[in-house]
């Protein structure tokens, strides 16, 4: 089978398409044919190397996969069985979903849903279950479409855009963060009430700014996070989930004791099952068919390489998923 592979020694950092042995996958009870897998911001800074996410060499990437189960020990799971993975370390420490196959604990799996097929489900991927556990976060903390305007940054990428439709599917008036103003009808079909700069929000700001939104999904982090919190109205909510312009936090205490915000931090990777299945299921009822292919690229696993360069560049709009099997996309 074939696999991109990442390899780590004195020649370097490097990322390949390889031929892999199936005896060298990595420990698990249950194998799958992956039939897609996805390219995520995680996914890119492995490939390339500029971050730190491969914990362990050589590795496969691939946060994400869905596939059929092959061979299981698991008495949860069937020859024939229809899965997904999001997370759980795959592709940083565990052989990951851009190969043929991927040998996994069971218990790192969930059905894929009824509602789905494979490749619908990696067009939503980690992107869209963050979205909505992103969301999940703010309606915990009493945001509703009542409350008053959602803000979403990083609105051109995959979470940003899921959360952007998600949101309005829910009632929400949302307003879409980006510095892409070429993916504006993009932005307004997918449900976008109105769209802001992201410079408004990435230089260092006031402690404390006029309250505008109700709630936030940000995918940023740094100044943008910072200035978010600044002006979140009293008792709203933030949901942290990324870090693309930092990973500092160059804020005050001043908004969460005067105004009594909630800044949220969604982890997905580590997310107990019993939220993955929730989450999953308002994905699988929540989006239809035309959300998925407004936001999906497909491309091939021989691409996936060349992608991540472009991913990390802000040159992709949406979701890239990879088809494992063959056959080749057009980049978006």
């Amino acid at each position: 089978m074939k696999g991109i592979v990442i390899e780590k020694d004195d020649g370097g950092y490097r990322a390949g398409l390889r031929e892999i042995d199936e005896e060298r996958l990595t420990d698990g009870d249950v194998l799958v044919r992956v039939a897609y897998s996805s390219l995520n911001y995680k996914d890119a800074l492995a490939i390339t190397g500029k971050g730190p996410v491969v914990r362990r060499f050589p590795m496969v990437p691939g946060i994400d996969l869905a596939g059929t189960v092959e061979q299981s020990f698991d008495p949860g799971f069937k020859p024939g069985d229809p899965v997904l993975l999001n997370g759980w370390g795959v592709g940083e420490t565990h052989w990951g979903g851009l190969a043929g196959k991927a040998r996994l604990h069971g218990e790192w799996l969930q059905p894929l849903p009824q509602e789905l097929t494979a490749r619908q489900a990696m067009i939503i991927g980690t992107a869209g279950y963050t979205a909505m556990l992103a969301i999940m976060a703010l309606e915990h903390h009493g945001i509703t479409p009542e409350s008053g305007d959602v803000l979403v940054t990083g609105a051109g990428g995959g979470v940003g855009g899921f959360a952007i439709r998600l949101l309005s599917r829910l009632g929400y008036r949302v307003i879409a963060a980006t510095g892409r103003f070429d993916q504006d009808d993009y932005m307004k079909g997918i449900g976008a009430a109105e769209i802001i700069g992201r410079h408004e929000l990435a230089k260092p700001g006031k402690p404390l700014m006029k309250e505008r939104w109700a709630g936030a999904i940000d995918a940023l982090g740094s100044h943008t996070l910072a200035n978010i919190c600044a002006s979140i109205r009293h008792g709203g909510a933030v949901a942290a989930c990324g870090l693309a312009q930092g990973m500092d936090f160059p804020a005050t205490v001043v908004p969460f004791i005067l105004r009594g915000i909630t800044l949220a931090g969604i982890d997905s990777a580590m997310r107990p099952m019993s939220d993955r299945l929730k989450a999953w299921q308002r994905l699988a009822k929540l989006l239809k068919a035309e959300d998925l292919e407004a936001i999906g690229h497909d491309i091939g696993l021989e691409e996936a390489i060349a992608a991540a360069d472009m991913l990390l560049a802000g040159h992709v709009r949406g979701r890239l998923v990879v088809n494992i099997t063959g056959g080749q996309g057009a980049m978006p």
